[in-house]
């Protein structure tokens, strides 16, 4: 029992300035937070219900200074007590340097929730206060990468530090969110140098937790202050510089690796919001009305990751909940793979498939969808004038695309089958190889073949191409009584790997109409306004219909949910992603199972086949419609 008393003791008089900070910190925090919230709110600074605001009630911003003062109050008190500085290696006179940029951005941030500042402004300020960081100061990644020259270094250090202040601004719109993030995130970020043995880093950590954790205590739903651009811009430079102090080189994924995923969530949020900020400016030009935003990017909207959410669940304390365990597991991912060691790419491997899913999932709603209008417009709605423009340049860069995939396929055979690469293979061998296909494909006409629509027999052209192209250089080696080593198996893996990527090329417009009109597809059909089509037919005409339909989808009214087709041997088989529920005879019920709106036939009937299909779609009760295309004498 004496052991076990001792160990304890022992372990509270170890942990003694982990835990001191931290409970001065949140003892501060606690006591700041109300008195800085009335202060505000006798000054005006308060956030009234609006459009744009999720708060139902007017509620005082500007509480992150509270998180501000609570830090700063314990970095002047811990070296008093303790009798050494809060972080390793930093004395008193370069701590007060690196306050200097954060009580800049704070100051900036609280000037901005009193008076309301430009963004350019706000902008501007962010950038002065990382220029600071960076050359007076002497923050940056030197430390984490070693012989990175100042130039990039000084530049990568702004971006990041620049990029963090905004990202925690954006997502500072539900409550408790930025503040709860921000603990996860410091958490990692300490757990990350625990696991390295580098604990006295910490100290610094365990302070801002509990400044967060405090303020958390007023902040989360239903929240009694905010934390204002000043505290935001704040936490987002705090946690971004963090892991500058330690220069841990020994370790990427803690100096890096670990402050990346701890931030993920911001990160992927703001990165979110300047694509769909961008794409919607470009469209508010070219396609004036509808849901296009206002045309500037900089302009907020209601898209944010934590407004989806919350259309969703109808709840702040859920909403918050489910993207404090999205940030969590990211650490988690990180930590793991810390302490796995040579096991942590089959769980990043993991955990990236599953990020991706759940991204490709939360963007394909709004973000693609936006990217496909704009695409579809550029195609279809263009001017004469930037058709010719893109005609000029479509050859060359198709060549351009070529000649890639000839250089990338050759690295690659050369890779699997354990080939030298140096100058003198590159020079020798690749071009031996390059030269001779692209002149067979000249020769083919690959490049005057309009490949949006082509056919069969045009790939097989291309394929023919490649494999005359192969020949050739067989010949040529023959002939030359050059070396080669492994020539049968290089030639058939290179001429492999060409088609395929040739193929592939050619192939992406057909592929990015497919995306875009599957990605319309499922946000129709969760749409109670969009009409519900069954199409009669699943041939060519159908194939026509519904390349016209994607053409025309920028009006958002029409989706396919379903298929008809008289060939029994088809049912429940898909065609272009739309399943064949059955044939005509069974077409009443299948328009009542699929909540059909309408029916539109695109088959060749003969006139009994027509009368029939008449007949039958009269006891549905819905619109039918007929798509033809047909020759007539002029």
């Amino acid at each position: 029992m004496k052991t076990a008393f001792k160990a304890l003791y022992e372990f509270i008089s170890t942990a003694m300035p982990w835990w001191s900070v931290f409970v001065i910190a949140f003892a501060l925090s606690l006591v700041l937070v109300p008195l800085i919230r009335e202060m505000n709110r006798r000054f005006g600074m308060v956030d009234q219900p609006s459009s744009r605001r999720i708060n139902a009630t007017p509620i005082p911003r500007g509480g992150g200074l509270g998180i501000f003062l609570s830090l700063v109050a314990v970095c002047l008190v811990y070296p008093w007590l303790f009798d050494r500085p809060l972080v390793p290696g930093v004395d008193g006179r370069m701590a007060l340097r690196l306050a200097v940029p954060p009580t800049l951005l704070v100051l900036l941030g609280y000037a901005d929730d009193r008076f309301g500042l430009p963004p350019l402004v706000k902008l501007a300020g962010q950038i002065v206060s990382a220029a600071l960081a960076v050359f007076w100061c002497k923050l940056g990644f030197s430390g984490i990468f070693p012989g990175i020259p100042f130039a990039l270094d000084a530049a990568f250090t702004i971006f990041w530090l620049v990029g963090a202040i905004n990202a925690f601004n954006l997502i500072d719109g539900l409550d408790g969110l930025a503040t709860g993030l921000s603990f996860i995130a410091v958490v990692g970020m300490a757990g990350a140098l625990f696991c390295i043995r580098r604990g006295e880093m910490t100290l610094l950590h365990f302070a801002l937790m509990g400044s967060l954790l405090g303020f958390l205590r007023y902040n989360f739903h239903p929240a009694s202050v905010f934390l204002g651009d000043c505290g935001s811009m704040f936490l987002g430079y705090t946690v971004a510089a963090l892991p500058l102090f330690t220069n841990t080189s020994d370790s990427f994924l803690v100096g890096m690796g670990i402050p990346m995923l701890a931030m993920g969530v911001p990160i992927f949020d703001t990165t979110l919001a300047i694509m769909r900020r961008s794409v919607r400016a470009v469209l508010h030009r070219e396609v004036p009305g509808g849901d296009t935003g206002n045309g500037r990017v900089m302009t907020a909207d209601t898209d944010h990751l934590h407004h989806r959410i919350l259309r969703r669940v109808a709840s702040q304390r859920k909403a918050a909940f489910i993207l404090y365990g999205f940030a969590g597991l990211l650490v988690l991912i990180g930590l793991g793979g810390l302490m796995l060691k040579g096991r942590a790419v089959a769980l990043f491997i993991i955990g990236f498939m599953a990020v991706a899913y759940i991204v490709f999932r939360d963007m394909r709603r709004i973000e693609l969808w936006d990217a496909g209008r704009l695409l579809n417009a550029a195609v279809h709605e263009s001017t004469v004038t930037s058709r010719r423009r893109r005609h000029l340049v479509a050859v060359p860069l198709m060549i351009l695309s070529d000649i890639f995939v000839l250089v990338s396929s050759w690295l690659l055979a050369a890779f699997i089958l354990n080939l030298p690469v140096n100058g003198q293979t590159v020079a020798r061998w690749l071009v031996l190889r390059a030269v001779p296909i692209m002149l067979a494909m000249i020769v083919f006409r690959a490049y005057v073949t309009v490949w949006s629509r082509a056919l069969l027999s045009n790939y097989v052209r291309l394929v023919a191409a490649v494999a005359v192209g192969s020949a050739m250089t067989g010949v040529a080696v023959t002939l030359g009584n050059v070396p080669h080593s492994h020539m049968l198996a290089f030639t058939t893996v290179y001429a492999a790997f060409v088609c395929l990527g040739f193929i592939s090329i050619r192939m992406v417009r057909a592929a990015v109409r497919d995306l875009f009109y599957a990605l319309d597809a499922g946000r129709l059909g969760e749409s109670s306004e969009a009409r519900r089509i069954v199409v009669y037919g699943a041939g060519l005409r159908y194939h026509s219909f519904r390349r016209e339909l994607v053409r025309s989808s920028a009006a958002g009214d029409r989706v396919i949910v379903g298929l008809i087709d008289d060939d029994i041997l088809l049912r429940d088989q898909y065609v272009g992603g739309i399943r064949i529920y059955g044939t005509l005879e069974q077409a009443p019920g299948i328009i009542r199972k699929l909540r059909a709106d309408a029916v539109v036939i695109a088959a060749v009937l003969t006139p009994e086949r027509m009368a029939i299909a008449r007949q039958v779609f009269a006891s549905c009760n819905v619109p039918v419609t007929q798509f033809s295309f047909v020759e007539t004498k002029v």
